[in-house]
């Protein structure tokens, strides 16, 4: 649905008939014009994928935050990780250019989702900000610096090149290509299994400290080792999808909602709703304002901060819990 809905309408017939000639050339009788096909597979196709990728990505990274910080509020978005990481895919679109090819915007991408990580850990020590909701509020704080120092970049930079920034400012898929793929999926292929085998640990988390401790885990090194295997996810994602607040948020609780708390369940279906709610929302973006191809990020704010306030109405009316 998601390659068949936009601007122009595609049968599910005539994708389903692309797709197959593509895996299986002369499997089907060819009856749809060129331009038909490039629009399910040059466009669509990899932009429906990445979708799924970078919702899986971010929902993933969501449920393990909010376990290792024991806050519910806890996402990519408002601990400054993605900040970070449109920081540095800022940093090499317009100062450093691509010197390390195609890798260049992934590899700075990640290296500022994991800078602003160490940051916010840093200013949690320096405050004594121990408690989960003070780490957030350090990540809310962080968060803007660096996206105040973003905004100095691309003043900085050359106006003319500026406006390729919006991308990432605001989210989105419309740069999706067949070979950009390779990247999100080899993150997810490498640290998935890692966090999946630490469901047990994170269950342990969620209680307390003293109580992983007690259970012989390492609670500072494996905090620390997801909050980098976080800004991994985070900074590869966000070098092709731009800022997309809300989801590490969201996903999880819906998550946990459909089958208990236990992380060994939240953690594939995070990655399962995931990937279909970003989906979904891209068919807004590309359908709400047709022709016109809406920012992904305004579609997932929107639906994020309406999720916000009803969760903090949900906590506020347990007695704060």
């Amino acid at each position: 649905m998601g390659v068949s809905v936009g601007a122009v309408s595609v049968p599910s017939g005539t994708v389903l008939g692309v797709v197959a000639n593509k895996v299986w050339p002369g499997l089907v009788d060819v009856d749809w014009s060129k331009g038909r096909e490039a629009i399910v597979w040059d466009i669509r196709f990899p932009r429906v994928i990445l979708a799924a990728f970078v919702g899986a990505g971010l929902a993933l990274v969501g449920a393990a935050l909010q376990a290792v910080t024991r806050n519910p509020l806890a996402d990519p978005h408002l601990l400054g990780i993605s900040s970070g990481g449109a920081a540095g895919a800022i940093l090499a679109l317009l100062h450093t250019g691509l010197f390390l090819g195609l890798l260049t915007v992934p590899v700075m991408a990640f290296a500022g989702a994991l800078l602003a990580t160490l940051v916010v850990l840093s200013v949690t020590r320096f405050t004594g900000a121990t408690s989960a909701d003070k780490l957030v509020l350090a990540g809310v704080a962080v968060s803007f610096v660096i996206m105040a120092l973003a905004n100095i970049l691309i003043f900085l930079g050359d106006p003319r090149a500026t406006h390729t920034v919006v991308f990432w400012m605001l989210g989105g898929l419309g740069l999706a290509q067949w070979s950009h793929l390779l990247y999100p999926l080899a993150i997810l292929v490498l640290t998935t299994p890692y966090l999946l085998m630490k469901a047990a640990d994170l269950n342990a988390m969620t209680i307390g400290d003293e109580t992983a401790a007690t259970l012989g885990i390492a609670v500072q090194r494996f905090r620390l080792t997801v909050f980098v295997v976080g800004a991994l996810i985070t900074g590869v994602m966000v070098a092709f999808s731009g800022i997309i607040g809300f989801v590490g948020l969201m996903i999880p609780h819906i998550a946990r909602y459909l089958v208990g708390g236990s992380y060994t369940r939240v953690l594939p279906i995070s990655l399962l709703l995931g990937a279909i709610f970003l989906i979904w929302a891209d068919i807004l973006a590309r359908t709400l304002m047709a022709p016109e191809d809406m920012p992904i990020g305004i579609v997932t704010g929107l639906i994020g901060g309406v999720f916000f306030i009803i969760l903090l109405r949900s906590k506020s009316g347990d007695g704060g819990r």
